[in-house]
């Protein structure tokens, strides 16, 4: 049985009304969400500014999402703790520390390590708004309705952010953005100081039993592998030693948390955890997903600033059109998967078909002279697909038992949010490489001095025309075969029928998930106590 009460949020103060104290956590959660260590979308701003190449502050801001991920696993721990008012001024004040940092210094590793403490201090405030929220979003706690509202909250967010940042880079500097987010933090302090108040339902648990150094090593293995997948094409892959190290540094350290899981009583990821089929399945159909998104983070852009002569200010405008396709399918998906509770492979087939209309869009329309306007149905499919499929996937993590379930949040988060989307593009991005030569090589093979066209032209002229050319054909190649490869995907899903449907993805109580926390701990002291016992 479930609380059947009225909702309230006892931590505030009571001569708030109840009816806003709601929307205040809910703009809490806002302004943490648009918080970070830097914003990618003025990543060239930035590193002209700071005289660093693309690819460190691309490093900095996917250390802030391995941070980011890493702390699903131990958010209740946090949670049972402090208290939320304690939270949201160690968060506050974590991340305008942060901030600072990331606008002023010139060390690559002290950039990265600032942003992987934002995107901790950031996903640990975002819990304490979405948990105190929940009852209030779904009373009967049905995760399928509840990771709808996520998404559409951190997409939309995302998406808002950038706009934010481009526009505030274009009419002042990149760094009035982080002034923002500052003013805000410590906006949201104050009204933490004057509306809440330190309560507590139950007594605090101790952060004991937490395999911190498992925590840190699967971080460092996330960093290794997005550090070969972002600096790998600048130093020319494995001829690199830089390259061949982080390689081998990612395997090792995968290893080593294997063996360690196998033996210690608390790993920060049990070995247990990979061995459920929402897990591992979702984790490698995850990494389909985001090589079937690649070309948003790179063909598109290309084709958009290179071939249309899109500047940042019209390329960003399009977020709008991306914003109204996350607010589509998070609705979609409530109406259909969290109310109707249609299966999980038929959310997960109508994404993959939306993904795979927008490859196709842009293999048959990619043209030198399309309007701006005419992007809005690809970009729309792109993210309505998406959303649906990461909502799905969110939700089938429900399946797993619950003491692996935060552990399995942040087994899909190092993909969905670390290394795919950087995998994804690093493939792509050398798929490209290969791609354009070829087609140069074909296109320009026949300019020669009896070519009538090669007559009229200079030389750059006919460099420049070739060129731009061999991009057209190799990105209507690259195009094509990803088409393809969705196709196949949908067909899998079409084999196979499933009636598996969110019908159990219910939230235990917060008293029953300490009574289980408290039970590991006081075993914990048990094993302790018989070994000291032994000796």
């Amino acid at each position: 049985m479930h609380e059947t009460g009225p909702f309230s949020i006892p931590s505030i103060r009571d001569f708030v009304p109840r009816w806003i104290r709601p929307w205040l956590v809910l703009a809490f959660v806002i302004v943490f969400q648009l918080s970070g260590g830097i914003y990618l979308a003025a990543v060239s701003e930035m590193a002209g500014s700071l005289a660093l190449m693309q690819e460190d502050v691309l490093m900095a801001g996917y250390a802030s999402l391995v941070g980011l991920g890493l702390t699903f696993t131990i958010m209740f721990r946090l949670k049972f703790r402090f208290a939320s008012k304690t939270t949201f001024l160690i968060c506050g004040a974590g991340l305008i520390l942060c901030n600072f940092i990331c606008m002023y210094t010139h060390s690559v590793p002290v950039m990265v390590a600032a942003c992987f403490v934002a995107g901790i201090f950031r996903m640990w405030a975002t819990f304490e708004c979405n948990s105190t929220l929940q009852l209030w979003i779904t009373p009967k706690r049905d995760l399928s309705v509840f990771f709808c509202y996520i998404y559409l909250l951190v997409q939309g967010c995302i998406q808002f952010s950038g706009m934010l940042t481009i526009y505030t880079a274009a009419f002042a500097n990149w760094k009035y953005m982080h002034w923002l987010v500052i003013g805000l933090l410590g906006t949201v302090m104050l009204i933490t100081v004057w509306a809440f108040r330190s309560y507590r339902s139950m007594r605090k648990l101790p952060l004991l039993g937490i395999d911190w150094l498992g925590g840190l090593m699967w971080g460092l293995t996330i960093l290794c592998i997005i550090f070969v997948c972002i600096y790998g094409d600048h130093y020319d892959w494995y001829e690199s030693v830089y390259i061949r190290v982080a390689t081998v540094m990612a395997i090792v350290l995968v290893l080593l948390n294997l063996w360690r899981a196998s033996f210690i009583r608390h790993p920060y990821i049990a070995l247990r955890t990979w061995t459920f089929r929402p897990v591992y399945l979702t984790f490698f159909i995850y990494l389909v997903v985001d090589l079937l998104l690649a070309p948003s983070h790179l063909l598109e852009h290309i084709y958009m600033e290179s071939i249309l002569g899109f500047d940042d200010l019209h390329v960003i405008s399009l977020n709008g059109v991306i914003l109204v396709a996350i607010l589509a399918g998070s609705a979609f998906t409530y109406f259909t998967f969290a109310r109707r509770k249609w299966t999980y492979k038929t959310l997960t087939g109508i994404g993959f078909a939306a993904i795979t209309a927008h490859l196709m869009w842009f293999y048959f329309y990619i043209d030198y002279n399309i309007p701006k306007e005419a992007l809005w149905i690809p970009l729309f499919l792109r993210a309505f697909g998406y959303i649906l499929i990461g909502i799905t996937f969110l939700t089938a993590l429900s399946l797993v038992p619950f003491q692996h379930f935060f552990e399995a949040l942040s087994v899909q988060s190092f993909v969905s949010a670390g290394f795919g989307g950087v995998l994804g593009t690093a493939i792509l991005a050398h798929l490209l490489k290969i791609t354009m030569g070829k087609n140069t090589m074909l296109l320009g093979a026949g300019l020669d001095r009896v070519n009538t066209l090669a007559g009229h032209l200079r030389p750059e002229q006919l460099y420049g025309a070739v060129q731009q050319q061999a991009l057209i054909v190799s990105m209507k190649e690259i195009y094509g075969w990803l088409a393809l490869t969705g196709l196949f995907c949908i067909l899998l899903f079409m084999i196979k029928e499933s009636d598996l449907r969110p019908r159990a993805a219910i939230h235990p109580r917060y008293r029953l998930i300490r009574r289980y926390i408290k039970h590991e701990l006081r075993m914990r002291k048990k094993t302790k106590e018989q070994r000291v016992h032994t000796a």
